[in-house]
């Protein structure tokens, strides 16, 4: 079973910012990626070019969405 979950990162550890289906002690795969970086910023300023009203927490959230979906596609 594949799922995408948030989680935050504090005092060096993950926490999930959403309850999660598993019982104590299991396991799981991850695949971490951080939501930062130069392109991200690049692509919301060329995002922002074509569609001025275009807020930061939208373009976050539509690049959210695909890679859900690509996730979800493995």
């Amino acid at each position: 079973m594949s799922k995408v979950i948030k989680v935050r990162y504090e005092n060096g550890v993950l926490k999930p910012l959403e309850p999660l289906d598993m019982k104590e002690g299991e396991e799981a795969q991850i695949i971490l990626k951080v939501s930062r970086g130069s392109l991200t910023e690049r692509l919301y300023g060329i995002a922002k070019k074509r569609r001025p009203g275009l807020t930061k927490s939208e373009f976050l959230r539509i690049l959210e969405e695909i890679e859900n979906e690509d996730i979800h596609g493995l």
